[in-house]
């Protein structure tokens, strides 16, 4: 569980260095087997969205962290990044507001701080 806590800091750390907008963690292990944590944010631009996707893979990879899978980079409005017990979701704006994921995963525990972990 520590590792997915490292995991879920860098993660985060990475996508606040490139200026990702609200970030949010929710942890989701009660409540699914998809993953532990999700992280969710929105970049302003696709070329932002990319930057983020690329930060936070690079971060990861430097930290020894296998990336599971990547969905929808070359659309650049929603990139999912799975890391196994950490799920990364990249957004543009408009798609975060559609989807809405904080609502659709609202029985998940916000973390609001990342001495929550």
């Amino acid at each position: 569980m520590e590792q997915t806590k490292e995991m879920v800091r860098i993660a985060y750390e990475a996508l606040d260095e490139k200026k990702g907008e609200d970030i949010r963690i929710i942890e989701i292990s009660g409540i699914s087997v998809l993953a532990d944590y999700f992280i969710i944010t929105n970049g302003t631009s696709d070329s932002q969205v990319k930057a983020l996707v690329e930060h936070v893979e690079e971060k990861m990879h430097k930290a020894g962290y296998a990336q599971k899978q990547r969905e929808g980079v070359t659309a650049g409005n929603w990139v999912l990044l799975d890391y196994g017990d950490v799920i990364v979701h990249v957004f543009d704006k408009d798609n975060r507001e559609f989807y809405n994921l904080e609502r659709i995963w609202n029985d998940g525990k916000k973390i609001e701080d990342l001495n929550e972990l």
